[in-house]
């Protein structure tokens, strides 16, 4: 969006996260509910990592419907919604939130999803992308694109699920929210989520990810949010990295998972690992204090993180395995350790694992000998780094930067009208015609047919034909 207003657009943008530094054409429409709606959620995220997939989604969805029914009854977003403002492009994030495509016929205008979960039936759903569970993984599942018998059973279940669930579940609460918060005429739910979104954009890429099809209103732009060029570190962040002389370590869970909610045993296993380490650890905390500390321990709430990851001297970093940590991480060439905790999490750090670029720890085996044994593994096997920065040297071979690329489509939307040419057919058949299966019902049917005739008039002809007992008789008199 940013990217947007430097090009001259007037944008405004509803979100919890308004600029801290007023920008030019920019203007912030500031939710205020959201935090209060997911805060159950975010606060107990380390409790559901111990639980099993099944937990993962139900949160997941949870957390989905919070943040789209807190948004869409936002006072901010009431009095937008009462106003004769007009846009000539709606974007979305899309994170279970379909009930937010509303905006799209409210305002009357094209819209465009943004995902920066990559690609999931929440976002192949809404462009008629194609995903084969025979090799495209399941973002809650941490398989790769060549799949074993068993992994592709588990694989389609898995996607058999997401159907069931978002047919009985998700579905009728995105439905309930969209007619409460769009009162009116207007289209029916489903009519209006087949042709809404003219385009998709990706936080994704190939050279992190696994070949998969995409339909031409599906575009990767993966990694947009990544500095190019570094921005300047504050002075304390740049001489604690120049003198780090045998490295840095940075460890980071992310904006949702605080370090300072880690159970006391796991938090002191990290310590004591830490305290045994040549390398300097910058470290993620959100307190004013961390009883315990090392000397070597530098602690701060939030850390410029994608410029840290820039700096030369940064060997490893320890990530809870979101998809914007691990594409800065490629990016820069620097190899990671997960401790993945829901959602698509375990899916990148099993990319990390095949890919050679890092290792998984899951977040309930934390111990100091497991913390000890992947960190000396990556920091004492070079092949980790060289992995890493073959990874990063293909991401980067691209003719276009990705946010330029995300510029183009978004204003190529608005030239042309909601581009309807790029649509593709998909989205109007039903189930059966899509995967032709009235075209197999024929072409598996009628040889059928014709060998059941062909059977029975066979076996009519080799059938003997009943005698006549009186004619017989006459015939010996």
């Amino acid at each position: 969006m940013k990217a947007l207003a430097n090009k001259g657009h007037e944008v405004t943008v509803i979100s919890p996260f308004p600029q801290q530094k007023p920008l030019k054409n920019y203007r912030d429409v500031t939710t205020t509910q959201v935090w209060k709606a997911v805060e159950p959620i975010v606060a107990n995220l380390l409790d559901i990592a111990k639980k099993g997939v099944i937990e993962s989604i139900k949160n997941t969805y949870d957390f989905g419907h919070r943040i789209t029914n807190s948004t869409l009854t936002d006072p901010t977003v009431i009095d937008l919604l009462a106003s004769n403002e007009t846009f000539d492009l709606i974007v979305l994030e899309i994170f279970m939130n379909d009930a937010m495509i509303g905006f799209c016929h409210h305002f009357n205008a094209p819209c465009i999803g943004v995902s920066t979960f990559g690609a999931s039936k929440w976002t192949t759903d809404l462009v008629g992308t194609p995903s084969p569970p025979s090799y495209v993984p399941n973002a809650f599942l941490g398989f790769s694109d060549r799949m074993s018998f068993k992994e592709r059973l588990l694989n389609t279940l898995m996607s058999a699920t997401e159907i069931v669930v978002d047919t009985f579940v998700d579905r009728p609460a995105q439905i309930e929210m969209y007619q409460k918060a769009f009162p009116g005429q207007k289209p029916p739910f489903a009519e209006l989520k087949k042709k809404a979104i003219s385009l998709v954009l990706l936080n994704n890429h190939f050279s992190l990810s696994y070949p998969r099809p995409y339909v031409t209103g599906m575009v990767e732009v993966g990694g947009m949010h990544v500095n190019r060029v570094p921005k300047p570190l504050p002075d304390n962040i740049q001489s604690f990295l120049d003198t780090a002389t045998d490295g840095v370590i940075y460890f980071s869970m992310g904006s949702n998972i605080k370090s300072k909610d880690l159970p006391l045993e796991k938090r002191d296993a990290f310590l004591k690992v830490f305290s045994k380490l040549k390398q300097k650890v910058m470290w993620k905390w959100e307190d004013d204090n961390l009883p315990g500390k090392p000397d070597n321990v530098f602690v701060q709430s939030w850390w410029p993180q994608d410029d840290i990851l820039a700096h030369p001297n940064v060997k490893l970093f320890i990530t809870h395995g979101g998809l914007l940590s691990t594409t800065e991480s490629l990016y820069h060439g620097v190899p990671v350790i997960g401790i993945p905790v829901f959602g698509d999490q375990h899916l990148n750090m099993a990319k990390a694992e095949r890919g050679g670029y890092g290792l998984s720890v899951a977040y309930a085996e934390i111990s100091e000998a497991k913390l000890s044994n992947a960190i000396n593994t990556i920091l004492n096997d070079p092949q980790f780094k060289a992995n890493a920065l073959a990874i990063s040297q293909r991401y980067r071979d691209q003719p276009l930067k990705p946010i330029e690329l995300a510029v183009f489509w978004a204003e190529y939307v608005i030239r042309h009208k909601g581009a309807p040419h790029i649509r593709s057919a998909a989205m109007d058949l039903s189930l059966v015609q899509y995967h032709n299966l009235d075209v197999l019902g024929l072409l598996i049917g009628l040889p059928i047919f014709i060998l059941h005739l062909l059977v029975k008039l066979v076996c009519r002809k080799k059938s003997p034909k009943p005698s006549n007992k009186k004619d017989e008789r006459k015939k010996r008199n």
